[in-house]
């Protein structure tokens, strides 16, 4: 009988999801072993180092290029760079979750809110330390999202589609004072979670038939000289490309997405803007790069449409809202339209410039959702936008550092934005897509307007009774607004260091 000959596997290249991994398992044994009070330091404390560990490992692999694990996990240029833009916004992320949680309640339920009747019981409860378990769950996503992005066959892919999503539907639900509002999210994202999920699983078992194999460079080989029904091809194509969608919210894949991120508890909501729309992106480009790039004339029409029509939902809908977070989630929707603009350059310097504007958008995101949670009230965070006017009279350094963001959202020289969507714009035109960069530089026009429209409600309305306070924040949140704010302003004025960093990394392995 032959010996079972078992694949090689490189720990140093696996070392920063292994951190991670490790770390969050023993999160959850400090949650049932840890005293309550000193809980929240330690389990904070272990977040913060993991993280910060597995970025050093991120550095340290900077020259490694291989596949590894049989095949499973490539450790390459890209996957290094997103899992390093991952862990950065991860930790600031963390930031404001680990605010929110110092403070008394925090914006997550503790167990004892869970479980008491009454609403004298839940608010008394509230007053508890929050529940500690949403460092664990995020670490948990965090690795989930490092393996995703370095995933180099389908059902690795879904294995880590399913490691990051699982955590995240649980972290939704665990908003403090809009319980139902949390939970109700939490249900339409496990929904669409689960849909994603199903459509990408049912594309993995076709493009098996089609190839007889699930490495991506398997599926690559298959493409090239094909051997069966190219229907398998385009159907499992079609089912894993719309599984991907799911994830990084594009229309008509977007619904739920506002209600989601209108009900998590916001520093939660801030964790999937930047990070969850890294990895998503992640996937699809290794998949579009590496797998089907000999069929990019058949798909880059029809995810051109997608992109297109992404764009007017995101630019049309963000017009029509009424509440801050909900406007910051369609503003979410049109920004990745705008990166599938750049995904479908299919060149260097499409994946160049969309790792760029990955990173450009995600420390833009999370400055703008920390600053929605110092504007708060007697009910929690006030997020109507009338209940925005006139705050720069009340409260002029937050108004104007949320006024930068917006103005980076709209693409305004001199931030962040500006010099992102001219990156992507610039390969689509190299990549022959100048029909998305018309449609682009239209909604971006259209989506300047309620981003305007907030700055004029911050400055030119009077502040009246009901407009809401802001809270001075903490070390936590004043150091993820500041790294928020600096990387915006810096991206965009001397961009040029991540811009060579994104095209040296611009090279995948097969």
């Amino acid at each position: 009988m032959e010996d079972l000959k078992l694949p090689g596997i490189d720990y140093g290249a696996l070392l920063p999801m292994l951190i991670l991994f490790g770390a969050a398992c023993i999160g959850i044994l400090l949650e049932a072993f840890t005293p309550r009070r000193s809980r929240q330091v330690v389990q904070l404390s272990l977040a913060f180092l993991a993280v910060t560990a597995s970025f050093i490992a991120v550095i340290f692999q900077h020259d490694t290029r291989k596949i590894t694990i049989g095949g499973a996990v490539a450790v390459d240029g890209p996957t290094l760079f997103l899992q390093g833009s991952i862990l950065v916004l991860g930790l600031v992320s963390l930031m404001l979750i680990g605010e929110r949680q110092i403070e008394r309640g925090g914006p997550f339920v503790s167990q004892a809110a869970i479980t008491v009747g009454s609403q004298k019981d839940v608010k008394q409860a509230g007053d508890q330390p929050g529940a500690t378990e949403v460092y664990p769950l995020t670490i948990f996503a965090l690795g989930g999202m490092l393996l995703f992005v370095a995933a180099n066959d389908l059902l690795t892919m879904f294995i880590a589609l399913e490691v990051f999503s699982l955590p995240l539907y649980l972290l939704c639900a665990l908003a403090r004072r809009r319980r139902l509002l949390s939970q109700e999210a939490a249900l339409k994202y496990f929904l669409l979670g689960s849909y994603a999920s199903a459509f990408f699983l049912f594309g993995v078992a076709l493009i098996y038939g089609f190839s007889g194999g699930i490495a991506l460079g398997q599926v690559h080989a298959a493409v090239a000289d094909p051997q069966r029904s190219q229907v398998l091809l385009y159907g499992g194509l079609a089912l894993i490309a719309i599984g991907l969608l799911f994830k990084a919210a594009l229309a008509p894949f977007h619904v739920w997405t506002p209600d989601v991120y209108q009900g998590a508890p916001t520093p939660v909501t801030a964790l999937m803007a930047a990070c969850t729309k890294v990895a998503a992106f992640g996937a699809l480009l290794r998949i579009l790069y590496v797998a089907f790039d000999g069929v990019r004339w058949d798909f880059q029409p029809v995810l051109g449409t997608i992109a297109v029509l992404t764009m007017l939902v995101g630019a049309i809908l963000a017009i029509t809202q009424t509440d801050m977070k909900r406007l910051l989630a369609y503003s979410s929707v049109a920004n990745a339209g705008y990166l599938l603009v750049g995904v479908l350059a299919l060149n260097e310097e499409g994946l160049s410039s969309t790792m760029f504007y990955l990173v450009a958008y995600g420390f833009a995101v999370l400055a703008a959702f920390g600053i929605v949670t110092l504007v708060r009230d007697g009910d929690g965070e006030a997020t109507h936008l009338a209940r925005w006017a006139g705050l720069g009279r009340k409260s002029p350094l937050v108004a104007a550092a949320f006024t930068f963001i917006l103005l980076a959202f709209a693409g305004i020289p001199l931030t962040s934005g500006f010099t992102a969507k001219f990156a992507v714009f610039g390969a689509a035109v190299e990549g022959g897509q100048t029909w998305l960069v018309v449609f682009g530089v239209i909604t971006s026009m259209l989506l300047a307007f309620p981003y305007l429209r907030v700055v004029v409600l911050l400055w030119l309305s009077e502040p009246s009774e009901t407009t809401p306070t802001v809270s001075i924040p903490g070390f936590l949140t004043s150091a993820a607004l500041v790294i928020g704010v600096a990387a915006t302003f810096a991206l965009g004025v001397v961009p040029a260091p991540l811009i060579d960093l994104t095209r040296d990394a611009a090279q995948f392995v097969r």
